[in-house]
């Protein structure tokens, strides 16, 4: 199965800011190693803090909590992949807009699989904060955030 590259390059805006620049660099290499390449003990070692705030309501804070989480989901969906198309950066947050799939056969269909607009904040080179808004593109998608959606395991909030 061929793997998806977050290309830095295609992405880069001339108007970011040699912090903007830094920040989105670390932001590609810890989703790439976490949703595309699944490395999960690097993702920990390097990037692993004790200030991770999670907003998705159904992942607890913590980077340990959301790499069980990407684990379980790459056992159940083990051609999930995460196909980033538009990258903005904001001073210390920055955004991934991106079409996730499940299924190998699903990628570049954008009626398949889910849309999801992904922001994160970093400080002092850290990945403290993540934020997230997610559309299901069909109706397998649909009914499985239903399914899976409503349990609460942070108090942070959605925004």
């Amino acid at each position: 199965m061929e793997s998806i590259t977050i290309n830095f390059d295609s992405l880069k805006k001339e108007t970011w800011n040699e912090q903007e620049n830094k920040n989105v660099a670390l932001l590609i290499d810890f989703v790439q190693n976490l949703m595309n390449n699944h490395r999960f003990e690097y993702v920990l070692t390097t990037f692993g803090n004790q200030r991770y705030l999670q907003h998705n309501r159904g992942i607890p804070d913590g980077l340990e909590a959301l790499v069980r989480y990407v684990q379980e989901f790459v056992k159940r969906f083990p051609e999930y992949t995460y196909d980033v198309k538009h990258i903005y950066a904001d001073g210390d947050f920055v955004t991934f807009h991106s079409h996730v799939t499940t299924n190998s056969r699903h990628r570049g269909n954008d009626r398949k699989g889910l849309n999801i607009i992904d922001t994160w904040k970093v400080e002092d080179g850290l990945i403290v904060e993540h934020w997230d808004a997610i559309q299901p593109l069909d109706a397998f998608m649909r009914f499985y955030v239903w399914l899976n959606g409503g349990k609460i395991l942070n108090a942070n909030g959605v925004y």
